[in-house]
């Protein structure tokens, strides 16, 4: 049976291409499906998207939020979509939500948590289940972003929180932001966790709060002492809200001096990893020799392969 045209993944990497961003709900529809040929039209569709085929890497800045539950990510993320609009960037937004238990979908819905305008064609939000997987991503969430970034301005992920087994947002964007509140513990227990490593650009959330000043005071602090370069931004979404523009500054300041290539290749071996270990399991990593010697082995392959070819090379190097 041929596919439907909404789930064709040339025609819809074609779209992309041509930045057109009306193209994301199919997009994310056929990235989610695991109906029919959805997985070949997916792995067309990433294809078409890839370096290769672009040109070069995709335009769009991958931004991951994450942070402690209950910290205020979509309050503030809300505030930041009204940022970025404001300079004409259009925004897609992939909110990872805790699975239901009940339906095994999201348990939270997107636009209950994050402000949108319904009629903003240059905004799209996107809730989908994290089912149960410790990197706070849901399954379709790297191939999501991959794709849309060849359409959009600019590509979030918001993650369901942060831990040390929950950092895999760091292998996908490009700039990881970690939010943290002052007064809660979050700040004393992100710097116990050992992940210090892991964002880009901190930001202390409710900077209204007596606490801030010294939690800010502290982060500083601890990120000197590890040689980290690493910006801390204080905003505050409540009315007034302050920050927003500073932390768009700083996120763009990052992006500015990075090395996206780089990053990019990183994100695709780590994308076609992931993939692999969901098909296989840790049966399949183990028989690769482990996941640091399947990385090892991914860092000396072709930079111009792309997931779906890295995926294959797993396959068959799981097989030999």
């Amino acid at each position: 049976m041929r596919p439907s045209r909404t789930a064709d993944g040339r025609e819809l990497g074609e779209r992309l291409k041509q930045r057109d961003v009306s193209a994301a709900p199919a997009v994310l529809n056929l990235l989610e499906s695991r109906t029919g040929n959805a997985r070949d039209q997916a792995a067309t569709l990433l294809e078409s998207v890839a370096p290769s085929a672009l040109g070069g890497e995709a335009p769009a800045h991958i931004i991951g939020v994450t942070g402690p539950p209950g910290v205020g990510k979509s309050s503030l993320l809300s505030r930041l979509v009204t940022g970025w609009r404001a300079r004409d960037r259009t925004v897609a937004v992939l909110a990872v939500d805790p699975t239901s238990r009940r339906s095994g979908g999201a348990l939270l819905a997107d636009r209950a948590r994050i402000d949108v305008d319904p009629t903003d064609r240059g905004l799209f939000v996107r809730s989908t289940a994290a089912a149960g997987r410790l990197g706070g991503l849901a399954p379709a969430t790297r191939a999501a972003a991959s794709a849309l970034a060849a359409a959009f301005d600019v590509v979030v992920i918001e993650t369901v929180g942060v831990g040390q087994s929950e950092t895999e947002v760091a292998d996908v964007a490009d700039t990881v932001t970690v939010i943290v509140q002052p007064g809660s513990g979050d700040v004393l227990q992100f710097l116990k966790a050992g992940i210090m490593e892991v964002p880009d650009v901190l930001v202390v959330t409710k900077s209204d709060l007596s606490e801030a000043k010294r939690s800010i005071a502290d982060l500083r602090a601890a990120l000197q002492a590890l040689g980290a370069d690493t910006q801390v931004v204080a905003t505050s979404a409540v009315a007034p809200p302050s920050g927003i523009d500073e932390l768009i500054e700083a996120l763009d300041e990052h992006r500015q001096r990075l090395d996206l290539p780089t990053r990019r290749l990183r994100a695709r071996r780590m994308h076609a990893l992931a993939d692999f270990a969901a098909e296989h399991g840790e049966r399949g990593l183990r028989v690769l020799g482990g996941r640091r010697e399947a990385e090892r082995w991914l860092e000396a392959q072709d930079p111009g392969l792309d997931v779906a070819a890295l995926e294959r090379a797993l396959a068959e190097r799981a097989r030999d």
